[in-house]
């Protein structure tokens, strides 16, 4: 936002220099970047002084040139050629003298001492229009007599500099989009500074009501986008130029003049920072506003022409025909003032931000009012600013207001009332700046003490403050008031610099695993949130009544968040075998969404909507291939189910922790779960085909997914032990058992641990056999069992029971037979 130096000046008297102010901006949270230099004329009549014509007679070599001698007050007389009719001795004239620069346009030149016609001449008398004072050029500039010689012409016409700061408002701060608003901020601060300045805020005492009958109603119909609606109506206004001094206002702070009446809504926008609208009453037709939407699909042409396409969600200010203006964000073509016009109806209204903000993303349209508007107008400053934009207009376009202001506010917004405590503020800003200290403050922010209670105080917060809600809020006001730089360094910092939390230890987890899959060939891929709809629309996994929708997707490929990895790394292999790369390890970190409408809690808006953490894992095409050493090999769900259970392992999650169940579903022609006594940790498994074909990928494609949450809640309380290596050996049994073939190896696993707790260390499959030679029904798992006692040496007697209770035991629970 562009601030002029003179123009804050208005309401706070300082005594800044520009980068000075610019500093003293910055330190109370306005950031202010680049300062420039604005000459209302360009180059600010330097070289131009006062002169006196002393003598004036004809050229001897022209029949339209005078040669005049001129005082410039500082010594002998001076001669000058002018060719202007109306020169003549004894005026006061405005002089360029010899080494001055004069400018048309984005062009200059210098006066420089010449010859014309063969008389010498030391200068140029000028008129209105070679100096940019005005557009005449009928003659030289005359002067009234009292003129003082040798006065600068910048002096005489009083021509000032101004300066232009670049003031970066961050979103919260609408408050300070405006010159009121930043002088606001800085009175607070120069007050605290010990300075006794006075905010000076414009009156509106002189407004009144001129006539009776004739004004313009108003009706609310959708009060939600439009909680306040206020407005008047002025007749007999003479739309024409605006007047120098609101011209340069508005020039320099970048905005192009248009004629008198739109230049003050404009001017009052950069004055208050509140957003207004006038429009030509003539258009007005059945004497009424209606502010309503209209049905979608309807068109609208905007002041630039260009035709809309409007949704049943864009507030409109309507006749009684058809919409004149989208409410808060732009106007329409036809309504608008011009030179015609001659009755103005004269909008302050507060829109709610959440509908301007979307109609303006809708229509793609950025501007002055929907800025401010978007990020939360003042609700209850609507009539003051109206009868100060009346007032200006009165000023400028004469008129007269004609009937009483139009104010509809069914609910009235009210203060925000917060909670402060003493303590609080000084334990966040790491200072006691006293009770005294902190009223102050409040009060020069115009924050009002409700009242105390011993260390606490309740406050009224004013409702332009839209960023202040919560006691943290206002302790952040104070301290930017109060200044950062006097918060001063303690010789001791109190904090445990060597303190992890648990993102972090995530975070560092994440990259152990990273390194370890990247160590087994596999590559990262990082994949957009956003995802197709139609991956959800008929699933029963993740129904579509479970996806995060957005609002205005940019297309249809983006509609929804993704509640799996599982499509993105689809898609990544697709591409990378479109591509003739068909050998593929993937993984991926990334988050998933849910919406649960179940869950939904009134007043608690996120209640219903989750994240996860998940790691994603996929293998496809050949863990071998073109090796000298061994053939060809394909990838297999055990190859996936080893890096898996690797991951689990490095993160202390040992393979006696979890469980395997087996399923299948739309998405895995056969998968199993992944989970300890207390929650599930993933998934893994082969994707359907159809999945497959969907992608146009004719391989096979084993995935995991691991829900990194659980996974981190799981080893919280996870430590690392150590013993030495045992001193005794260990001793490996095998046993061929035949089962029948529903029956999993984990059953068997489990049924084993179970019957020998103490010695038995690890139970491992090395060989399933079906087919030729076995009964109907059945396979033959050989395993292998290991026993060891950390003690002692195993004896054979030892070993042999351990082995045959175990055998019995997969005998009377599972029927497994010994071949």
């Amino acid at each position: 936002m562009n601030v002029s130096y003179n123009w804050l000046k208005d309401y706070v008297n300082f005594d800044f220099t520009p980068a000075e102010l610019a500093a003293a901006l910055t330190s109370i949270g306005l950031e202010t970047g680049t300062v420039e230099e604005v000459e209302a004329i360009k180059g600010g009549l330097e070289g131009l002084v006062v002169g006196e014509v002393l003598t004036c007679v004809d050229h001897p070599n022209s029949d339209h040139l005078h040669i005049t001698t001129v005082n410039l007050g500082d010594g002998e007389p001076v001669q000058i050629v002018c060719g202007a009719a109306n020169v003549a001795a004894r005026q006061k004239v405005i002089v360029a003298t010899v080494g001055a620069k004069l400018y048309q346009g984005e062009e200059s030149f210098t006066i420089k001492k010449s010859k014309i016609r063969g008389e010498e001449s030391f200068g140029m008398i000028c008129a209105e229009d070679e100096i940019g004072i005005g557009t005449s050029h009928d003659g030289i500039i005359v002067l009234p007599a009292d003129a003082k010689v040798g006065t600068p012409a910048k002096e005489y016409y009083n021509i000032k500099s101004d300066y232009v700061l670049e003031v970066d408002i961050t979103p919260n701060r609408v408050d300070a989009a405006s010159h009121y608003g930043v002088a606001r901020d800085l009175a607070a601060y120069l007050k605290q500074n010990g300075q006794n300045i006075e905010l000076k805020k414009p009156s509106v005492d002189s407004f009144k009501t001129e006539a009776k009958d004739g004004y313009i109603q108003v009706k609310v119909e959708n009060t939600e986008a439009c909680p306040r609606y206020a407005g008047l109506t002025i007749k007999g206004v003479s739309v024409k130029e605006s007047p120098e001094w609101l011209k340069e206002r508005l020039t320099v702070v970048g905005l192009r003049p248009i004629n008198n009446v739109v230049d003050i809504t404009n001017y009052v926008l950069h004055e208050l920072g509140h957003p207004l609208h006038a429009f030509d009453a003539q258009y007005i037709t059945g004497g009424e506003i209606i502010v309503k939407t209209l049905p979608g699909g309807t068109k609208f042409v905007t002041l630039d022409e260009v035709e809309r396409t409007l949704s049943d969600k864009d507030l409109m200010i309507c006749n009684d025909r058809e919409g004149m203006c989208i409410g808060g964000v732009f106007g329409g073509l036809k309504s608008g003032v011009t030179e015609e016009t001659k009755d103005v109806f004269l909008e302050c209204a507060y829109f709610n931000p959440t509908w301007i903000r979307k109609t303006a993303r809708r229509h793609g349209i950025n501007t002055d009012s929907s800025f401010r508007f978007e990020r939360g107008a003042d609700p209850n400053d609507t009539l003051y600013v109206l009868k100060r934009t009346a007032l200006f207009i009165q000023e400028v376009a004469g008129g007269t207001i004609t009937g009483d202001i139009q104010d509809v506010y069914p609910t009235p917004i009210e203060n925000a009332i917060v909670e402060l405590s003493y303590d609080k503020v000084d334990s966040l800003v790491g200072k006691t700046l006293g009770q005294e200290t902190v009223d102050n403050i409040l009060k020069n922010l115009e924050v009002e003490i409700v009242s105390k209670s011993g260390n606490t105080l309740t406050l009224s917060v004013p409702t332009y403050r839209v960023d202040v809600k919560k006691d943290v809020d206002v302790i952040e006001d104070i301290l930017r008031i109060y200044g950062y730089n006097n918060v001063e360094i303690s010789e001791s910092v109190h904090s445990n610099l060597s303190y992890k939390t648990s993102t972090d230890q995530s975070y560092d987890l994440q990259n152990l695993i990273s390194e370890q899959l990247t160590g087994c060939g596999f590559n990262e891929i990082m994949n957009n949130s956003l995802t197709k709809e139609s991956y959800y629309a008929e699933s029963e996994v993740y129904p579509i009544a479970n996806c995060v929708k957005l609002l205005n997707p940019l297309s249809s490929d983006l509609s929804v968040m993704r509640q799996t990895l599982l499509y993105g790394g689809l898609e990544s292999i697709a591409r990378n075998r479109n591509h003739k790369n068909t050998d593929i390890r993937f993984y991926e970190f990334g988050n998933c969404y849910h919406y649960d409408a179940s869950k939904r809690v009134e007043g608690e808006t996120l209640n219903e909507y989750s994240e996860e953490y998940h790691l994603g894992i996929w293998v496809s095409g050949n863990s071998v291939t073109n090796s000298w050493a061994a053939a060809d090999e394909k990838s297999s769900f055990y190859q996936l189910k080893a890096f898996v259970e690797n991951v689990l392992t490095r993160l202390g999650i040992s393979q006696d922790k979890y469980t395997y169940k087996q399923f299948s579903n739309e998405l895995y022609s056969a998968a199993i779960t992944i989970s300890t006594r207390n929650r599930e940790l993933g998934v893994m498994g082969i994707v359907n085909k159809k999945k497959l074909k969907a992608q146009d990928i004719n391989a096979e494609v084993y995935f995991a997914e691991l829900n990194w949450n659980a996974v981190m809640k799981e080893i919280r309380k996870h430590s690392i032990t150590f013993s030495e290596i045992a001193k005794f050996p260990s001793v490996s049994r095998d046993l061929a058992l035949l089962l029948d073939k529903k029956v999993l190896f984990e059953e068997i696993e489990a049924i084993a641990l179970k019957s020998e707790r103490k010695l038995l260390k690890s139970v491992k499959l090395f060989d399933v056999y079906e087919g030729k030679n076995l009964p109907e029904g059945k396979k033959s798992y050989a395993v292998n069992f290991i026993l060891q006692d950390e003690e002692k040496t195993l004896n054979d007697k030892q070993i042999d029971a351990i082995m045959k209770k175990i055998q019995t035991s997969l005998e009377n629970e599972l029927g497994a037979q010994l071949r």
